[in-house]
């Protein structure tokens, strides 16, 4: 009996994911993708600093992500050597907002609460009430509203708003506040709350994105028999030939982004091809600043919240000296509009002010315009399954979490999960 073949086309986190299930399961695994790098949004780029490369975007997983850290682990990595881990720390320059101390939940979010500086006693007793209500209802709400309808609902402070639930948001759903899914948000919000010890610290790499987990994960599939076609586009032409006949022992998964996918099914699926088309997506864009000042030994913290408007567009900035590259600062703009060259002069304008810095020099702006799906209560994601083997994964395709790594990883064993039942 010949061996059952999967063609996977895409090798991001999603595809990896999927190749690694199925090379588990028993598949002799094909994979394609266009770029001659794996790792889709999370990899790292040809330009160095400090003899080290810099990252298409930064990616902070949390404790709850463990189907993430458990496929690490399947392919011989070591997410403790390889994560800082953090207690869940939102604080602002100034001091301002968030910080839960390292203790056993629920006590980390009442003592966060209860010692969160800048926030009134009624900000928090309202923070708390709307935490309390969001458990007793199993952290769902209806599902068209925004997270802005949610804290209005709540009747949450503008404070603890701009504060706490902005940066979580745009963090974890790149929406803003009056467009991102509030079911979406409560179930990011449920597993780091109550998804166990760790659940809610800050993973942050202490390597670049390839060295994450790409690279290792191409090297394990490849020593178990995966062929691996990087730098070979797929077209519509080769989607028809009979080396991609999809057949009950010869199974297509598109792990490529959704335009990708569109276009690779446009004439055999239209239907799902242009669900696939027509999602909207927000752009992500972060800005790598060198601090060159003499007496700058690098943030006080790994990541460090930012007060920002639409002249002060980054919410986050990360010090790159944990991946050995000492004064590189990493600011994130997420939900980001405008143009490269306009939002890193604003960022270097709000880095100065906010930190106090002097001596920055913008090296690069990365900008991804379609880097995640928007997060809205509209927003309507295709299935899994196109045709009789023929399935797509992806953090697109339906499913409860946004566009993270998690959901990624989650829909390649997912949709592997699906085959066995072929």
């Amino acid at each position: 009996m010949h061996q059952k073949q999967l063609l996977i086309v895409g090798a991001g986190w999603a595809g990896l994911s999927a190749a690694v299930a199925a090379i588990q399961d028993g598949w002799h695994v094909q994979l394609y993708d266009t770029a001659h790098l794996a790792g889709g949004r999370a990899r790292s780029l040809a330009q160095q600093v400090a003899g080290r490369p810099l990252d298409n975007g930064q990616h902070v997983l949390i404790g709850a992500y463990r189907d993430t850290l458990s496929l690490m682990r399947t392919v011989g990595l070591d997410p403790d050597a390889l994560l800082q881990r953090l207690p869940l720390n939102l604080r602002f320059a100034d001091g301002q907002g968030l910080a839960l101390p390292n203790l056993p939940q629920p006590w980390n979010v009442l003592a966060g609460i209860a010692q969160a500086r800048g926030w009134s006693w009624l900000d928090k007793i309202r923070l708390l009430t709307a935490c309390w209500q969001w458990q007793r209802q199993g952290f769902v709400c209806h599902a068209d509203w925004t997270v802005m309808q949610l804290c209005k609902h709540h009747q949450l402070p503008i404070r603890v708003v701009q504060h706490l639930i902005e940066p979580l948001c745009l963090s974890a759903l790149n929406t803003p506040i009056a467009q991102a899914s509030a079911l979406v948000f409560l179930r990011v919000l449920h597993d780091a709350i109550q998804g166990g010890p760790g659940s809610a610290d800050l993973l942050i790499p202490s390597t670049d994105l390839s060295a994450l987990f790409p690279t290792t994960c191409l090297a394990w599939l490849a020593a178990r028999g995966a062929n691996i076609h990087l730098g070979q586009r797929i077209t519509a032409a080769d989607m028809r030939s009979p080396a991609f006949q999809a057949s009950p022992t010869q199974v297509i998964v598109l792990a490529c982004p959704p335009g990708e996918a569109a276009r690779l099914t446009q004439d055999a699926h239209p239907a799902w091809s242009m669900q696939a088309a027509g999602l909207s997506h927000t752009a992500i864009t972060t800005v790598y600043l060198q601090c060159a000042a003499p007496n700058f030994q690098g943030l006080h913290r790994p990541i460090v919240a930012l007060h920002s408007d639409a002249m002060q567009p980054a919410q986050f900035i990360f010090d790159r000296s944990l991946t050995g590259q000492p004064g590189l600062l990493a600011c994130v703009v997420s939900a980001s509009q405008g143009e490269r060259h306009d939002l890193a002069q604003l960022v270097q304008r709000q880095v100065t002010q906010q930190l106090g810095l002097s001596h920055l020099h913008i090296i690069q702006a990365v900008v991804e315009k379609r880097a995640t799906l928007a997060c809205t209560p509209a927003q309507i994601r295709p299935k899994a399954f196109i045709a009789p083997s023929m399935y797509a994964c992806g953090d697109y395709v339906q499913g409860p979490y946004p566009s993270t790594l998690e959901g990624a990883v989650r829909s390649g064993q997912q949709v592997v999960t699906q085959l066995r039942h072929l």
